[in-house]
């Protein structure tokens, strides 16, 4: 058969012809190398793409323009198609300005306007009338007005965001049984399978048509109508009831709370809390959700079930915001406060310290207190999950599994009555707080007592010293800390930890089943008769559905309960493994507040000298220098059963890699960051802040330490940006790692370019004003100026020449396109060459 006979196209699998020649565009070969132009344009059409899906490579295409296209386009082509596109330009310019205009200073002064007069209404309905001050409208507060009006379109977007997710909880998830109106009677135990056909009858008819509509009763069709009915004007309702709580949130429960407390007299203690107007609304929810229980009682009484519903829906519109609040706000700050009060001791603090802190700025000491409470209720769920990936299913059944997919605190919150939240908050401030004693307060107690000139810790926020606190800061932030968090092996190493723990203590104790299971043993074990349950716990009645809850309670553990062995004494060993528990988390408490602030203060001694230091520096160091002890201990055990040989092949391997590193990091994190941040002090800090008649001062360090965040920040920028050579280096340095380090490479394509770019930005300013200026003869005050000044000047040129090259682009882009709307005609696709020329790289796209 003939070669050419057997070219078909890819698409339609017919052959070539003059009028529809083949073309190859692509690296794919066989029988899908071949198509037709018309062929490609309308599969590329249709998938919206501009490459081949199977080799990707780019199709191109040669542009084919008119006959009597002239060499260059004349100049009044170029002058409407400029005007066309400034035109575009001014259209979308005048369209994004009025939704601007509209959303930022139309709608939030409307909405800052309108609740003014809803609070001028409210005032002049209560006692305090003559007390309300009106504000004259001038330019001054227009731009504080604006801003309240957009706090309070974002607040009024947000709650009503969150009162329709509210609502459709409610109805995909079902209401409390309390809300049912009409709850569906039983069918009667002999009647159950006949109601089963008919309901089946009914979807196979609904499906089929009306073809069956004779088979029903008129009785069925007025009740299936009923339900449509029914379940439409419940969604009105509750679309009625989560309108009202929208206006209800916004506005009544500060009312409420305010004439409550007005009523009860108590204004002064209110005003004392710095918080009037939070402890105002919160007093106002509380008393609305009492008022809307006794409406609903009273319309459940008198059978108003469509008031009854829409009172059930408010209540618990009520209910879920209290509940979060509580959550989410009240339970974080309790932890934070807890444990602020807890470690006085540690800084050297007293109750007044922090009294007049609260006093001096309330806002950000509550916020503060939230943080960190937030943080430790974090880092407690966190820990919690790694036990659920080491202990049996089942141990902390007691405890709520985050990560279940079928956990939903929400529909908790919509379902369980109030009194079981406040027993559970009650219980976790209970549990959180003894914790709290357990690894803080007495920890301190014992080591002031056996460590008497350890405490307090140093934490004063400010030092003389020339290593500034701002230079250790940036480097804590962008160095240390960054080191330790992305580093897999921590957790790795606390959870073989807590597994060596919970393996010693279950045979010191007898409850390795209990703790563990038996996954090994039970391999290994006959079958055990039936009775002969060696002491293993039989599921009493009523306890089916507990060991169900149970097997959805471990992360990526084995699925269902497993059974332990039950030993003797259980109460009494659980007791004993508690405290054992309690006096190890004691000790590792004592650990880590002492051995990493040591290391770290015998570190700084040794750079600083008898220098006063934050302790958090001097922690953050002592921990980053005991992981790196820790992990090179883990790797020489992991080499250990290898033998000698490998280990000193290890030791070589890793050595020649640590010298690599050390050069790497020599350049990378030390010359370009020292020069990058002293070319940032020269052309921007020097200029605004040292005046003409004063020497500027530079410190190395902290150049250097800016330099650090200056160099992250154009490295991310840079991944983040178009592909262009500095992006495609840094990208191939990230995949390659530190194990596979290209030492050539990155001096030779990234160290080498970066650096010479910095030293002639920094060594051409220079020469052009100690060299060039003196030979011109200037004055000394000229001269002066023009080192103090030439630095952001050659900035200014090398912005001003990147916006030209720039627009020059985007010229050359306008050209093409004028000419193409005029003169294309047609493209024509270009076959795919081994040995492309550059000058292919000019062809046209598919999109153009």
């Amino acid at each position: 058969m003939d070669a050419t006979e057997e070219d078909i196209c890819r698409v339609c699998r017919s052959e070539g012809t003059q009028e529809k020649p083949l073309y190859h565009p692509c690296v794919c070969t066989g029988s899908i190398k071949f198509i037709h132009q018309e062929c490609l344009l309308q599969w590329l059409q249709h998938s919206r793409k501009e490459y081949c899906e199977l080799c990707k490579h780019r199709f191109a295409f040669t542009p084919i323009y008119s006959p009597d296209m002239p060499s260059r386009l004349p100049v009044q082509d170029i002058f409407a198609g400029l005007l066309t596109s400034i035109v575009t330009a001014i259209r979308y310019w005048f369209h994004y300005t009025m939704v601007a205009v509209a959303w930022l200073s139309v709608v939030p002064l409307t909405a800052c306007k309108s609740h003014f007069c809803f609070q001028l209404l409210m005032t002049c309905l209560s006692v305090n009338l003559l007390t309300f001050k009106l504000e004259k409208q001038t330019s001054e507060n227009i731009l504080a007005d604006c801003l309240q009006g957009c706090f309070v379109v974002t607040c009024t977007l947000c709650a009503f965001i969150s009162l329709v997710w509210l609502r459709e909880q409610i109805v995909h998830g079902g209401a409390p049984q309390w809300l049912e109106q009409n709850p569906p009677p039983l069918p009667a135990p002999g009647n159950q399978h006949e109601a089963a056909n008919r309901r089946a009858e009914a979807e196979i008819d609904d499906d089929g048509g009306e073809d069956d509509d004779d088979d029903y009763d008129d009785d069925d069709d007025d009740d299936y109508d009923g339900e449509e009915d029914e379940g439409e004007e419940e969604e009105g309702r509750e679309e009625e009831a989560a309108d009202a709580n929208n206006g209800g949130q916004a506005f009544c429960p500060y009312h409420i709370g305010h004439f409550s407390v007005v009523g009860l007299g108590i204004e002064d203690f209110v005003k004392a809390s710095h918080f009037d107007g939070l402890v105002t609304t919160v007093l106002g929810y509380i008393l609305l959700a009492g008022a809307l229980v006794v409406c609903h009682t009273f319309a459940s009484l008198v059978k108003f079930q469509r008031s009854r519903r829409l009172l059930g829906v408010c209540y618990i519109v009520v209910k879920v915001s209290l509940l979060v609040v509580m959550e989410i706000g009240l339970f974080p700050l309790i932890c934070g406060w807890w444990l602020d009060i807890c470690s006085l001791e540690m800084f050297d603090a007293t109750l007044k310290d922090r009294e007049q802190s609260f006093d001096s700025a309330p806002s950000t000491t509550m916020f503060l207190h939230w943080l960190v409470g937030m943080v430790y209720v974090f880092y407690f769920a966190s820990f919690i999950l790694l036990l659920r990936e080491v202990l049996r299913p089942g141990v902390l059944w007691f405890l709520r599994n985050l990560n279940d997919p079928d956990f939903n605190p929400i529909q908790e919150m919509i379902h369980l009555p109030i009194y079981r939240h406040l027993r559970r908050f009650i219980l976790s401030v209970v549990v959180f707080g003894s914790i709290v004693l357990l690894m803080l307060w007495l920890p301190i107690r014992i080591i002031k007592l056996l460590f008497t000139s350890f405490l307090p810790y140093n934490v004063m926020l400010y030092s003389d010293a020339p290593v500034s606190e701002l230079s250790l800061e940036l480097l804590l932030l962008q160095v240390v800390l960054p080191a330790l968090l992305e580093q897999g092996h921590t957790r790795q190493w606390l959870k073989r930890l807590v597994h060596a723990w919970t393996f010693a203590a279950g045979y010191v104790f007898d409850l390795h089943s209990y703790l563990l299971g038996e996954h090994d043993d039970n391999e290994n074990q006959p079958n055990i008769p039936p009775g002969h349950l060696n002491n293993n716990r039989v599921p009493g009645p009523g306890e089916g559905l507990h060991a169900a809850h149970q097997a959805i309670l471990q992360q990526g553990g084995p699925v269902g309960f497993q059974p332990y062995h039950r030993p003797p004494n259980f109460p009494l060993k659980i007791t004993l493994l508690v405290v054992f528990m309690c006096v190890t988390l004691l000790l590792a408490s004592l650990i880590c507040l002492t051995l990493p602030v040591c290391v770290g203060r015998w570190l700084m001694a040794l750079w600083m000298g008898n220098t006063m230091v934050h302790e958090l520096y001097t922690a953050a160091s002592g921990l980053y220098v005991c992981w790196l002890c820790i992990r090179a201990a883990t790797v020489l055990l992991s080499w250990m059963p290898q033998g000698r040989t490998v280990i000193m092949i290890k030791v070589h391997e890793w050595t020649l890699m640590i010298i690599k590193t050390v050069v790497v990091a020599v350049m990378l994190a030390g010359v370009i960051p020292l020069l990058l941040g002293l070319l940032f002090e020269l052309v921007i800090v020097a200029p605004l802040r040292v005046p003409l008649d004063h020497t500027p001062l530079f410190y190395p360090w902290q150049d250097w330490a800016l330099g650090v965040l200056h160099a992250k920040i154009i490295a991310a920028i840079t991944l983040m940006g178009p592909q262009w050579w500095l992006k495609a280096v840094i990208e191939q340095v990230y995949a390659n790692g530190i194990r596979n380090l290209d030492l050539h490479f990155i001096v030779r394509r990234l160290a080498a370019p970066v650096i010479c770019v910095l030293l002639l930005s920094l060594c051409v300013p220079y020469t052009l004003s100690k060299g060039i200026a003196p030979l011109l003869g200037v004055q000394p005050e000229m001269q002066t100026l023009v080192e103090r000044r030439i630095y952001p000047f050659l900035l200014m040129v090398v912005v001003l020449l990147a916006i030209l090259s720039f627009q020059i682009q985007q010229f050359k882009r306008l050209y093409e396109h004028i000419k193409n709307d005029k003169y294309l005609v047609g493209q024509r696709l270009v076959n795919y060459e081994r040995k492309m020329s550059r000058n292919s790289s000019s062809s046209f796209s598919s999109s153009s």
